[in-house]
């Protein structure tokens, strides 16, 4: 069994990004720039843009933080949303969710400009994706794609269950996997909460992605042996034994699972440090874009 080590690709993304981002200062070129916009107070968006905004500093970036009021109507955000369009120093922002329940989400995400859609939710990047063209490619699965690449996993031919359908993880991972090309190729299922037979398709499947958000879903008795696990889920479980008053787990047992794996990542340490490194990846490529139009 092998650890598909996030934390540690994530930092060598980060270190190939730094390298570039000092060559652009050698020839006086703008640096990439990218900005968050927060609403509201919630804990793990607080953690989660903290470790952008180090992140950008730790590989020269310019970053900007846009930390609202929880009270902020849904006017004043995409009044925020469409000053950041119009900024031609933000080559790429993120709006990060969830809204207050407020806001309209949908509405929001739609209003960014698809080509500073760093976060690859828009659908014209969605849709562009889908199609094999060049995008914005949601950054946790292409964190996934790179994880892989990097591992030299073998997915041609193999057969790949997603567990989750959702728009930023279960179903472009889905696309993605099915295409042409490097980390692709594979034959996928695709799973949800409303599948009747999620163990009879896991125990068939030689890669499996699970982004369900269920602590500890899949179990042993549902993978085969030399399974390649990758566990998007991460969930904060209560536990008042601990000084944080919580842990964080994944959607694998990975006790038990990994002992039948070939690959797996841990949680955390696995998929979320590889999220933040290809956003980073997005801006730089957001920059080069803008850059061509310029030039």
């Amino acid at each position: 069994m092998e650890i598909l080590d996030g934390k540690k690709v994530s930092n060598q993304i980060k270190d190939e990004i730094a390298v570039e981002v000092a060559q652009m200062k050698d020839r006086g070129e703008k640096v990439p720039h990218l900005a968050a916009v927060l609403v509201g107070n919630d804990g793990a968006s607080l953690t989660y843009v903290g470790s952008k905004v180090r992140s950008c500093k730790k590989i020269g970036f310019e970053s900007t933080l846009i930390h609202l009021p929880a009270d902020t109507t849904e006017e004043e955000l995409l009044g925020q949303v469409a000053d950041l369009n119009a900024n031609p120093d933000i080559d790429g922002y993120i709006v990060q969710l969830p809204l207050p329940k407020h806001i309209d989400e949908l509405k929001v995400l739609m209003a960014v400009d698809s080509d500073k859609d760093v976060d690859g939710f828009h659908p014209t990047n969605f849709g562009k994706m889908a199609l094999d063209m060049e995008s914005f490619i949601s950054a946790t699965p292409f964190g996934i794609m790179e994880l892989l690449r990097r591992y030299n996993v073998e997915t041609a031919g193999k057969h790949t269950v997603v567990i989750g359908r959702s728009n930023i993880v279960g179903r472009p991972i889905s696309i993605l996997m099915s295409q042409k090309g490097e980390a692709a190729n594979s034959t996928v299922t695709l799973a949800h909460s409303r599948t009747k037979n999620i163990k009879e398709l896991t125990l068939q499947a030689d890669i499996i992605v699970s982004a369900l958000g269920v602590p500890n879903f899949l179990k042993a008795d549902m993978v085969k042996d030399n399974v390649v696990v990758i566990d998007v889920g991460i969930t904060r479980v209560a536990d008042e034994t601990r000084e944080r008053g919580y842990y964080i787990t994944g959607d694998v047992d990975f006790e038990s699972v990994s002992k039948k794996s070939s690959y797996i990542t841990p949680v955390p340490g696995g998929v979320g440090p590889m999220t933040i490194a290809m956003l980073l990846k997005n801006t730089l490529l957001a920059r080069e874009r803008h850059k061509v139009k310029i030039d």
